[in-house]
């Protein structure tokens, strides 16, 4: 078999590993382990998953992940969340179909700690769901909402699938971090225009808008200040480079810790078992970052990424088309895999081919994790239609995934604006960096 050949063949039993519900990292690590140790021997492949594990497992820069889970937990069972969620809706309620709406601001005010899709749409569901069902909101627009609004989670910085494709590509955390924000706003801001358009052409979707006082809207606002200033204190500091993205991690669990101690919103009680998950999450994490550090030298060896690049040329592909096809292919893979397995997997592959048409990798990184954030809404797989589920247990999955289809396609179009214009996704990196 050619080397080629013995990575096309890799690739197949990854996929095929991931189909059978194998733990993503473990398939990574036995495909990867595997694959070099048949074509460079036993003792090559045993050295190269030994030494990517003590070097990960010391690298400096991932202490970034445990500490931005930990804020998220944090924030979570303290209740602040809540908070998040009932500023935004004494603010934008007064709109029709405003209940949704608040659910998607406080997805992405909550994503802003948290870093997770999965996360951001469990607790937003907890909290915005019930209360969306109380007052007779369309299970389909409620549903829609938060499983699209969870998306936010990977995309607005800390993001996990920033930390992950920074690891893959040694692209800047804090640059990707930056470049993530204004595409962040753009697809809330999508999201929202989709709620209203919904309710316009079908006002029987949502109840009629109420009004909310002013006080009420100062009051609200300030329970959510902690929060709000734990978020600007921790990525504003990356931005003014007060802070390397590593403190500033640092920087918002101590924060976040601190007040909710103070506020009595946090006890040794609730304290622990927040530290329990996020040291879950993060084991999860390192394993898959192990598992594709030994992916790479395997897909390396087989010139698979290289001999792909040079066919694509051969067919005479231009640079937009090329990253065009890349796109439709994360689309469809977005159909079957999740998100940390469509990044370890194709990253490595698209890399050299991106690189070689002189694309900025940053800008490659958010349209990746964009169309990422899609799958995570993509029937039959959808993940975050699945967590929502698990809240919304009367509501068929067969509303929640209709429901999503608007939001999907106002994230089709968010897309297309970050593609036709790069600087949405480069001017701040750009101008923090000059």
């Amino acid at each position: 078999m050619t080397e080629t050949g013995a990575g096309i063949l890799g690739m197949i039993v990854l996929v095929g590993l991931l189909a059978l519900r194998m733990p993503v990292g473990l398939s990574l690590l036995a495909v990867g382990f595997g694959g070099i140790s048949v074509l460079n021997g036993m003792p090559a492949g045993t050295a190269t998953m030994a030494s990517t594990a003590q070097a990960l497992s010391a690298n400096y820069l991932l202490v970034i992940v445990p500490l931005f889970v930990l804020m998220g937990n944090i924030a979570s069972v303290s209740g602040m969340s809540r908070s998040l969620f009932d500023a935004a809706f004494a603010w934008i309620g007064g709109l029709r179909g405003g209940m949704a709406s608040a659910a998607v601001v406080g997805c992405a005010g909550f994503s802003a700690v948290s870093g997770s899709s999965v996360a951001t749409a469990l607790t937003m569901g907890r909290v915005a769901l019930p209360e969306m069902d109380r007052v007779g909101y369309s299970p389909r627009l409620a549903t829609g909402a938060v499983a699209a609004g969870g998306t936010l989670g990977i995309l607005i910085p800390p993001s996990a699938g920033f930390v992950i494709y920074a690891l893959l590509t040694e692209a800047s955390i804090g640059r990707l971090f930056m470049a993530g924000i204004v595409p962040g706003l753009l697809l809330t801001l999508l999201f929202v225009a989709t709620i209203s358009l919904n309710v316009r052409l079908n006002p029987e979707i949502a109840p009629r808008a109420l009004a909310i006082p002013w006080s009420e809207r100062w009051r609200t606002l300030g329970g959510a200040l902690p929060l709000v200033f734990v978020v600007c204190v921790s990525i504003g500091g990356i931005y003014l480079g007060v802070f390397t993205p590593t403190e500033a991690a640092g920087v918002g669990a101590f924060l976040i810790t601190v007040i909710a101690f103070a506020m009595g919103r946090l006890t040794l009680r609730t304290f622990g078992p927040a530290l329990l998950d996020s040291v879950r999450t993060t084991a999860a994490v390192f394993l898959i970052a192990i598992g594709a550090s030994v992916l790479g030298p395997f897909l390396a060896l087989t010139h698979l990424p290289s001999d792909l690049l040079n066919l694509l040329v051969e067919a005479g592909f231009g640079p937009y088309t090329t990253l065009l096809l890349i796109l439709a292919c994360y689309i469809l893979l977005g159909t079957f895999l999740e998100a940390f397995s469509m990044l370890v997997i194709t990253v490595p592959v698209f890399l050299p081919i991106v690189a070689g048409y002189g694309f900025d990798l940053v800008w490659f990184g958010v349209l990746i994790v964009v169309v990422v954030e899609m799958g995570l809404i993509t029937p039959p797989v959808g993940l975050n239609v699945f967590v929502v589920k698990t809240v919304a247990e009367r509501t068929p999955m067969s509303e929640i995934f209709i429901g999503v289809m608007p939001f999907w396609v106002a994230m089709v179009v968010g897309l297309a604006l970050l593609v036709a214009f790069p600087q949405l996704s480069l001017f701040l990196p750009d101008s923090m960096f000059r």
